[in-house]
């Protein structure tokens, strides 16, 4: 899935294809909130530990980051004043005091070497033509031995029940429409090289499965119908404009998606949650 672009590491190298509006901010928080349990069950850290989070856009991920782990501290970053205003917002509102947030390019490593015991970064690497670099700039963020937390989708892999080659032509229209960015939506596949690429040491990536049917209403209507299907409906003039759909086979693909949404459909989708350590010397 796909965060905010604006996020701290993507202003110069990449490009966000969905829009910076109100309703792409809430198909993000709809997206956060869905995914909390399959994606996060496992990121704790420790008391006193300072945590960098890198692109925290609109604070989808910040709130569940820091309510996981009250005694540790997190420095949430942002390269837009905006996204930062959003995200000062919910983490109020969730009254949680272990966030400091900042308006910075890590891409200019605006932190000294080894500031950090832990870096997260969730949803933004797609949106990055070198996030080799980025991440790079990161590890030198990191002390000797601190950790970082990637987690990535791949739009490739996506799989559904009834089955659409309409359906699928529309995916591939964002992944298109997102690598002409500058980006790449199917990064998911890529995290351990690209970590690994990057000086890590101890890689080890787990895929996380969504998986959606009417039984599970609650997935359904947050992960099936308001953050896939809408995130790939918001597109759709880029798609048209640039003439990789007609309108007609676009609207077809997303009515085919809304289907897997009805009784009997079935959804299925694969993020990739990758953990690395910065090299002790």
């Amino acid at each position: 899935m796909s965060v905010r672009a604006d996020s701290a590491m993507t202003d110069a190298t990449g490009g966000y294809v969905h829009g910076y509006h109100e309703r792409e901010d809430q198909r993000l928080i709809d997206q956060a909130g869905s995914l909390v349990e399959l994606l996060h069950h496992d990121t704790r850290y420790a008391d006193g530990a300072y945590v960098l989070e890198a692109g925290c856009g609109v604070g989808a991920q910040t709130v569940t980051l820091a309510t996981n782990s009250p005694t540790a501290r997190f420095l949430a970053v942002d390269i837009s004043a905006a996204s930062l205003d959003a995200a000062r917002r919910r983490v109020a509102d969730a009254r949680l005091t272990n966030v400091e947030m900042r308006q910075a390019d890590l891409l200019t490593e605006p932190f000294p070497a080894g500031s950090f015991d832990h870096v997260f970064v969730c949803f933004v690497l797609e949106h990055l033509a070198q996030p080799e670099v980025a991440l790079a700039a990161l590890r030198r963020m990191l002390r000797p031995g601190g950790t970082i937390t990637v987690i990535e989708g791949d739009h490739g892999i996506t799989t559904f029940h009834p089955d659409s080659a309409a359906a699928h032509d529309a995916i591939d229209a964002l992944v298109e429409l997102q690598a002409r960015a500058g980006g790449d939506a199917t990064i998911g596949r890529r995290v351990y090289p690209l970590l690994v690429g990057a000086g890590f040491t101890g890689v080890h990536v787990s895929p996380r499965m969504v998986y959606v049917d009417d039984g599970r209403p609650a997935l359904v209507e947050g992960f099936t119908r308001n953050t896939f299907t809408a995130m790939i409906a918001g597109v759709r003039a880029e798609v048209v404009a640039s003439g990789l759909l007609s309108e007609a086979r676009f609207d077809q693909g997303i009515r085919d998606l809304e289907r897997t949404a009805a009784g009997g459909g079935v959804f299925c989708y694969t993020f990739f949650k990758g953990i690395g350590e910065a090299p002790a010397t």
